[in-house]
């Protein structure tokens, strides 16, 4: 290897290529391993299809939804979503392309920042980073969230950059960066950054970076990025600075309006889940840093106060730590919470464990530091094995069966990390947590059969259980076969997620009983099954039948004749 160095750097870049485009775009889209899911939630469907309508409209200024102005979010993602629907078509996997291509830029842009300033832990950060679950998820999501997330952490390692170099080429980095959050979701990624860099420069006594990173080249490109489109959609929808900046971001954050209302502690679960299976590594890459960052704070202190100012020490796993607390914090104290809102403390804290894990391959990990890693990783095995038998049947247990057959394979998952790096050392973790979470993906995206795994999955991938449970899009593959494109689809108490993906499925508006009445013409009815004595009253004097059941979702759906 040392007569040819290159090869290093070649198989480096290509084990970052494979396995991030792997863990990134895997049952994503058609040609990598199938469609995947259908949209879930409320909130995938309506972007999609604000990006749809916008698409036809020809228009890059007002997103539009059913027609009318929908101005929650700014443009970024419905942009990009409309260039990605030109090229590939309108498809709900094409709808996830900007949110899979962002974090792709995101982890090759976190290995080159790690191989430019930090180079021994470049493969494991990005990798790392790559694998968890915050990032997975959120990468194949319909939203706004890794528009934001990416370019925001982008730009602050562009701004530490800078603040390691004095080059003030890396101020582009966090003005362009910031100026792409902002237009994501608006004012909360200058917020944050803001909040981010002065409490660095308090916690160091380095008052003047505040001064020196306001650098006028950089706030025209931010100025020039963000004004054009606010001032565009102001002009053409007077109430947008109200509805945007007052209901979506002052009123979002303030009051429980939106019905998203948690405990103060929400997000420490949330963000131990995200960094799965690299939970345990990661907090004690947090805590190693934080106690690196107050020992080196007391000596500043001391030379401070015998020495007058003088820069010391790494100032890098400092940074990293308030990066990572502060949306945390932040967002704690919001009315609102929704998982994504932290997604911007995930890549800091996956960019410290890769550090730690490379400052610790010569001295090793603490034992009970590695075993508590592989038993975490064994349990998520376990877990996920387990979830299509959770999702048929999650009001009873597992069968003994399954349940062995689980453990059984997440022990093993434990026993193989652990003896791997007992053999090959802490240059080896990776790779060998790193695997199991390529077998899980594959059993998720249905080929489970292929690893044995018959017993535990049954004879239905896992995500086409997960699209038939959570996702509108086999309903509207039914209704697409009993009734023509222009038959009036109507839901009566069904959750927000049937209505939204059966619109964008159908790309037609489906009437709501309760908000828009009952159509007078003839039409299609998804009712909860719950709920289908309600129905009597309701439609009195109307004639209707039922068509069949579809009992993943507990939804009933009839036909329903024209008011006489």
């Amino acid at each position: 290897m040392t007569r040819f160095p290159f090869l290093g750097t070649t198989l480096e870049t290509l084990t970052l290529f494979l396995f991030t485009a792997f863990f990134l775009f895997y049952g994503l889209v058609p040609v990598f391993g199938g469609a995947g899911i259908g949209l879930v939630g409320a909130d995938e469907p309506r972007y999609a299809q604000v990006a749809r309508e916008m698409l036809g409209r020809h228009d890059f200024v007002t997103p539009i939804l059913y027609g009318k102005p929908w101005l929650e979010k700014p443009a970024l993602y419905y942009w990009r979503a409309m260039f990605a629907f030109r090229e590939f078509g309108i498809h709900d996997w094409s709808a996830r392309i900007p949110s899979a291509s962002f974090a792709f830029v995101l982890v090759t842009l976190i290995f080159l920042h790690m191989r430019r300033f930090r180079p021994g832990g470049q493969l494991d950060a990005a990798l790392l980073t790559a694998s968890c679950a915050g990032i997975l998820s959120f990468a194949r999501g319909a939203s706004t969230d890794m528009q934001m997330a990416a370019p925001f952490c982008i730009g602050m390692l562009g701004w530490y950059a800078w603040y390691e170099t004095n080059s003030k080429f890396w101020l582009f980095d966090l003005y362009f960066f910031v100026g792409a959050a902002t237009l994501a979701k608006g004012p909360v990624a200058p917020f944050l950054a803001l909040v981010i860099i002065a409490v660095f420069a308090a916690m160091r006594k380095e008052w003047s970076i505040l001064r020196r990173s306001i650098w006028w080249p950089g706030v025209v490109l931010y100025l020039a990025m963000v004004l054009p489109w606010f001032i565009a959609v102001q002009k053409r929808n007077p109430n947008f600075l109200r509805v945007f900046f007052l209901e979506h971001n002052l009123e979002r954050f303030a009051t429980n309006r939106f019905e998203h209302e948690q405990h103060f502690w929400y997000y420490l679960p949330v963000i131990v889940l995200s960094l799965m299976p690299w939970t345990v590594i990661a907090i004690a890459a947090l805590v190693n840093a934080v106690q690196g960052s107050v020992a080196e704070w007391r000596a500043r202190r001391a030379k401070f106060h015998y020495m007058g100012f003088q820069r010391t020490g790494d100032a890098f796993p400092e940074f990293l730590v308030l990066w990572a607390l502060i949306p945390v914090i932040f967002f704690s104290f919001s009315e609102s919470k929704l998982p994504g809102y932290i997604l911007p403390s995930v890549p800091p804290l996956t960019i410290l464990s890769g550090d730690y894990l490379n400052r610790m391959r010569e001295r090793g990990l603490k034992p009970w530091l590695l075993i508590l890693h592989g038993v975490l990783a064994g349990g998520l095995t376990t877990l996920v094995l387990l979830l299509p038998r959770l999702i048929q049947h999650s009001d009873q247990m597992p069968p003994s069966n399954a349940l062995i057959a689980a453990g059984a394979t997440g022990f093993a998952a434990t026993i193989f990390i652990l003896i791997t790096v007992a053999r090959f050392g802490i240059r080896r973790l990776r790779i060998a947590t790193m695997i199991p979470v390529v077998i899980l993906l594959l059993f998720l995206y249905g080929i489970g059969p292929f690893f044995g795994f018959g017993q535990i999955a049954s004879t239905k991938g896992t995500v086409q259980l997960i699209d038939l449970t959570y996702s509108a899009r086999p309903l509207a593959k039914i209704l697409d076969q009993i009734a023509l494109p222009n038959t009036t689809v109507a839901v009566f108490r069904v959750r927000r997620d049937v209505e939204y993906g059966l619109s964008f499925y159908r790309n037609r508006k489906v009437a709501n009983y309760e908000q828009d009445g009952i159509p007078r013409e003839q039409h299609i009815l998804v009712a909860r099954e719950s709920h289908v004595d309600e129905l009597r009253q309701k439609l009195t004097g109307r004639r209707y039948e039922p068509l069949f059941m579809y009992p993943a979702q507990n939804l009933v759906i009839y036909a329903v004749a024209a008011e006489e």
